[in-house]
């Protein structure tokens, strides 16, 4: 039989206990990162913005500039040509997209409320509350259009910083395709010697993830818009174009941004073509949404990141809390991010099992 250990050289705790406690000073220092990162993240909001659209918009447009230097390009002509692409698609998808909505977005609203409207009269209270939020939407849009009209400095401002931010963000993507081939470099010199090979790899996993997860949601946002727009045009529903183009720019907001455009749908429908035009459109929405969930989202998952819809749900709600709108469109592609990250350190470290 061995000797009992002394009483002094038992541990205090049982090695359960140990691990425990292991993990949770772990847990505590990553929390702790992780919130003062996301609060240099706020405060410097001025910079941080453009430079994370920059990293989306580089995830994007990498294929293009790759191509490009495929056919012996240089790589600043490339990078430059590349951006001068992004320029006139995205101008020209903005201006066909706010002319939409400028055309459309009276008749819109004008029947939502007619929507709410009707609502209040077949469900009493509960409808009541809907027509009052319609009136107040109506309100405030009308409020912040003579807002606009008066308070010219304001408005100027405001376009001023959006300018800005679009400008230095285009700047970026130019300087980040044309170094790109330097960033495997940067990781190396900011992480210790031993280090370099982990950090390295784990940088192109979690940019892989983020370039998957943008090319993938743009695929289906578009067609997603034109599914859903050909639908409606079809079923002679008003304002199809611009309801078409709200589909379009809610998709990069997974499952709530779908929710809220095909109500908005419904509900136009429903006040300007009747209760049986209403459940058609309804059935082409949830038809777009089971292809989209079924065929779409499948083929695009399975190159990158795959994500249970709680967490993207959870993320969502975490980026609306910490920067709104903003944070509602980069809480996906981050945490697609943070994924990959993960994904590597379980093929390096994890065990048998895992590596599969």
């Amino acid at each position: 039989m061995p000797a009992e250990r002394p009483a002094a050289e038992r541990p205090l705790l049982p090695e359960a206990a140990r691990r425990t406690a292991a993990w949770c000073v772990v847990m505590l220092l990553v929390a702790g990162v992780a919130a003062v990162f996301i609060w240099l993240c706020v405060v410097f909001k001025t910079a941080v913005t453009p430079a994370l659209l920059a990293l989306l918009g580089t995830a994007l447009l990498g294929p293009l500039y790759r191509r490009l230097l495929r056919m012996k390009v240089r790589k600043s002509l490339a990078a430059g040509l590349t951006v001068l692409a992004v320029l006139v698609v995205v101008g020209g998808a903005t201006y066909i997209v706010v002319a939409a909505i400028v055309d459309t977005g009276a008749q819109i609203v004008d029947s939502l409320r007619q929507a709410a409207s009707d609502i209040a009269r077949h469900f009493g209270a509960a409808g009541t509350s809907l027509d009052d939020l319609a009136k107040n939407a109506k309100r405030l849009l009308e409020r912040f259009g003579g807002t606009a009209a008066s308070g010219v400095i304001s408005g100027l401002s405001v376009v001023g910083q959006m300018l800005g931010t679009a400008v230095l963000a285009l700047l970026l993507v130019f300087f980040f395709l044309r170094d790109s081939d330097r960033a495997a470099g940067v990781l190396r010199s900011l992480a210790p010697r031993s280090t370099g090979d982990m950090v390295e790899a784990m940088g192109r996993r979690a940019f892989e993830a983020v370039e998957g997860f943008m090319r993938g949601t743009t695929f289906v946002a578009l067609v997603d818009a034109v599914l859903i727009g050909v639908g409606l045009l079809v079923l002679d529903v008003p304002g199809a174009i611009g309801l078409a183009a709200l589909v379009f720019i809610t998709a990069y907001i997974p499952y709530l941004g779908a929710f809220l455009s095909g109500a908005v749908a419904v509900l136009v429908a429903l006040a300007d073509r009747g209760f049986v035009i209403a459940l058609w459109v309804l059935g082409v929405v949830l038809a777009v949404q089971v292809i989209e969930g079924n065929v779409l989202q499948p083929v695009v998952q399975s190159r990158t990141v795959q994500m249970h819809p709680a967490v993207v749900m959870l993320a969502i709600t975490a980026g609306a809390s910490v920067a709104g709108v903003l944070g509602m469109l980069l809480a996906v592609p981050l945490t697609a991010a943070f994924f990959g990250v993960v994904g590597e350190l379980r093929t390096r470290y994890g065990g048998p099992g895992d590596a599969s």
